[in-house]
């Protein structure tokens, strides 16, 4: 019987708050520390969300580096709180099977959306846009981009989306569909935008924007850490291949 209740009791864990704060904590401040040691001057390349929200916290005069550790801080104080019974028996395996089923996920949509592009385009994927910086920041990027890409894109974007297209649809499956294209539109839009942007191509847009929708779907199913590391994972095991 325990055989049959652990995986179980994994799902639940694994999609909860508190092990999603837990499991992307490392990829905020690993993120963080990688761009200061590889880009120690006021001219750093960050990933294209995390540009916005710092835009927005040094609008208010705050040190945002402080300010955004304080913030990402707060959000774990309120998630603690929240999620203070789980504390009190907190599982590190979790965390291991976690990564392991995020490489497990990456992999697939590396090869699965692969597939499908050089089907549409004769191509295996998109262009690599941050090819001319160091490996030390592109690592940094992939673990940025699994965080700050996926609490905005999946999190906030999709999340309004679909609030709003409630109210249109009697359907809550359709307008949750349509949530999640409009969404994975907009997320590969965006890595065309700024002097880091990537040069356009369509078969790199429609790659992006199946990515956005998988990634989507495993928010939804899986929760935000799973779909975080899944996206830091897929972008590292990228990084390495090529």
């Amino acid at each position: 019987m325990a055989i049959k209740v652990l995986p179980k009791i994994y799902l639940e864990r694994s999609s909860s708050l508190l092990y999603s704060y837990l499991v992307v904590l490392p990829l905020f401040l690993l993120y963080e520390l990688l761009i200061y040691m590889g880009q120690p001057s006021d001219q750093q390349v960050r990933i294209t969300v995390d540009i916005w929200l710092k835009s927005l916290i040094n609008l208010t005069g705050f040190d945002v580096l402080t300010a955004t550790f304080l913030l990402v801080l707060t959000m774990g104080v309120v998630i603690l709180i929240m999620e203070r019974k789980r504390l009190k028996n907190v599982h590190l395996s979790t965390f291991l099977w976690m990564h392991v089923e995020s490489i497990v996920y990456a992999i697939i949509l590396a090869a699965g959306v692969g597939f499908v592009i050089q089907g549409l385009f004769g191509l295996l994927q998109a262009d690599a846009g941050v090819a001319t910086l160091s490996i030390v920041d592109q690592f940094a990027l992939s673990l940025g981009a699994g965080l700050y890409e996926e609490l905005f894109f999946r999190v906030i974007l999709v999340g309004l989306l679909f609030f709003f297209l409630k109210a249109l649809f009697s359907k809550e499956w359709m307008a949750a569909l349509i949530a999640a294209v409009i969404g994975a539109l907009i997320f590969s839009a965006v890595h065309y935008i700024g002097n880091m942007g990537d040069l356009f191509t369509w078969h790199s847009f429609v790659f992006r924007a199946l990515a956005g929708l998988v990634l989507n779907g495993l928010y939804v199913l899986r929760g935000f850490g799973i779909a975080a590391t899944t996206h830091a994972w897929y972008d590292v095991i990228v990084l390495l291949i090529l």
